[in-house]
């Protein structure tokens, strides 16, 4: 028997690797400067990296469920460690075209895979703290890019762009491939011996998921439809959040540039922070009273940003929206498993993440036409007030068909053996 917490610590080991990604902006600067390449040139391969991030969580469910989190981990470690440090052959080749094949599609691919497979199994090894261990490797994922960014900015300085992407990648593909090395499903049926004791003498009841589904089934469901609408919203606002922050912050309330550059940082460590805040506060609130939670917050910031003049109450409230858009990540696997069951929560969960992609592209796109046709960001706050409010709608409604659900099961389980029987025939 492996112990739990070195398989939490595998998983996070993984996720600080591909979290790296997210310290691209150092990287943007040096490249332009260096090579020549022009800004979007550069940032075509970090918007191929993402958009494949999630998609390739989609499609590569199935592969995660079928090939188990080690091997599916192991894949993900060469996948990204590849494309790092084929990144540094591409510049040094001065090919901008080898650097989207390598940093955007071979790291995407990577990215994807990487972040489902050790998520699923964490589910598996903690059924009694759900949203705490998957609040542990998500953490790690939005850590990643806060260790990354200095050390990848301290090695262009000293060896220059290629070793940087060479001496990085070698790193992620070792960290990655220990952590891969270790993960393994727990046994069938597993229950830490802590929560047996209370489950024995009463202290605890076991929370019954709500199906048991295959991902085939649970995008049948309304309930899956239900919670990726509300996830793309929820990301769509966060990721809108912290693309014009800065810019944002400075127009509305007079923020001046170094306290904008000071917010963009203290808003990774709220990212991060409600990624494992929001998950542990999940096994005692529960997941659909913390995505209700989510939408509640952002609905009173949504309808405050335009009217704040407060410099330190506008930053709050972007940094509050910042924590929910963390949060709706590391809630998003346990609350897949608490309505479909384990069965192939790592397929599901990846079908989910397509939202990140989507989000990722619908945010800031938004956010700039509305931007660009009106000379304003105050239509962008009550825009997406309206969004936060049909996700919140979804939210409760959500909560009363589980609630519908669960006592429709009740009946079915209290009917007489013999009576159903009769009825079957």
């Amino acid at each position: 028997m492996k112990n739990r917490w070195l398989i939490a610590l595998s998983a996070i080991a993984i996720h600080l690797s591909i979290g790296g990604a997210y310290a691209y902006s150092v990287y943007k600067l040096p490249l332009v400067e260096t090579m020549g390449w022009t800004a979007t040139q550069v940032t075509v391969a970090f918007t191929i990296m993402m958009a494949l991030a999630g998609t390739s969580a989609a499609f590569f469910g199935k592969f995660v469920e079928k090939n188990g989190p080690r091997k599916s981990a192991m894949v993900a470690a060469i996948l990204f460690g590849a494309g790092q440090a084929g990144s540094g052959l591409a510049v040094m080749m001065d090919s901008v075209t080898l650097y989207w094949l390598t940093y955007g599609l071979l790291s995407g691919l990577g990215m994807g895979i990487g972040y489902i497979s050790p998520v699923s199994t964490l589910i598996k090894w903690f059924p009694d703290r759900r949203g705490l261990a998957t609040g542990m490797a998500v953490l790690g994922f939005g850590a990643g890019a806060l260790i990354t960014a200095p050390v990848a900015a301290n090695l262009m300085q000293t060896v220059g762009i290629s070793s940087t992407y060479y001496i990085l990648g070698a790193g992620y593909f070792i960290l990655m491939f220990l952590g891969a090395s270790y993960i393994t499903p727990p046994p069938a049926n597993y229950m830490p011996e802590g929560m047996k004791q209370a489950i024995d003498t009463g202290k605890k009841e076991v929370k019954k998921d709500l199906r048991q589904l295959t991902a085939k089934e649970a995008v049948k469901t309304k309930h899956f439809w239900m919670l990726w609408a509300m996830k793309l919203i929820n990301t769509s606002a966060g990721i809108m959040m912290i693309s014009v922050a800065s810019p944002m912050a400075q127009e509305v309330v007079g923020l001046s540039v170094a306290g904008a550059a000071a917010l963009v940082g203290i808003m990774g460590i709220f990212n991060g922070g409600g990624r494992l805040g929001w998950a542990a506060a999940s096994d005692y609130l529960g997941r659909q009273n913390v995505f209700i939670v989510f939408f509640v917050i952002q609905i009173v910031a949504f309808l405050l940003l335009p009217i704040t003049t407060n410099v330190l109450i506008f930053q709050a409230l972007i940094l509050l929206v910042v924590s929910c858009y963390g949060g709706g990540f590391s809630n998003l696997p346990a609350f897949a498993g608490d309505l479909f069951g384990t069965k192939e929560v790592g397929a599901i969960h990846g079908y989910l993440l397509t939202t990140w992609s989507l989000g990722g592209v619908f945010g800031p796109i938004l956010v700039n036409a509305i931007k660009g046709s009106t000379g304003s960001y105050v239509p962008v706050f009550y825009t997406f007030f309206g969004l936060i409010t049909v996700a919140f709608i979804i939210s409760i409604w959500l909560k009363m068909d589980i609630k519908k659900f669960q006592m429709k099961q009740q009946v079915v389980n209290e009917q007489p053996v013999g009576k159903t029987s009769r009825k079957t025939s």
